[in-house]
């Protein structure tokens, strides 16, 4: 099975758990996406990147998903979760996946 790449994994996460928890109308099955997701991504990063590559791009998807919420309300809902995703999946391609 090929494997996928964790900028994309990691994007999804973002993206999936802002639908989930848009679509059901409960944050906490938008958190637990967003983290399935995080725990796929995680040992994609270490094996590439190493322990502090992972805990460096981790942080920075969980601070992502913070700094949506404030954004959110400047540019909208969308585009905000574009806009972090995006980041996100930039940072762990450049970080990882190019690695790999």
């Amino acid at each position: 099975m090929a494997r996928i790449p964790s900028s994309l994994i990691a994007a999804g996460g973002l993206l999936g758990g802002y639908t989930v928890a848009r679509t059901t109308k409960k944050r906490q099955l938008g958190g637990l996406a967003f983290g399935a997701a995080l725990a796929a991504a995680t040992p994609q990063w270490r094996k590439a990147a190493g322990n502090a590559g992972a805990a460096a791009l981790a942080g920075l998807s969980v601070g992502a998903l913070a700094v949506s919420h404030p954004l959110a309300k400047k540019i909208g809902p969308w585009p905000a979760v574009a806009a972090v995703s995006t980041a996100t999946a930039a940072a762990s391609w450049l970080i990882a996946d190019r690695r790999a």
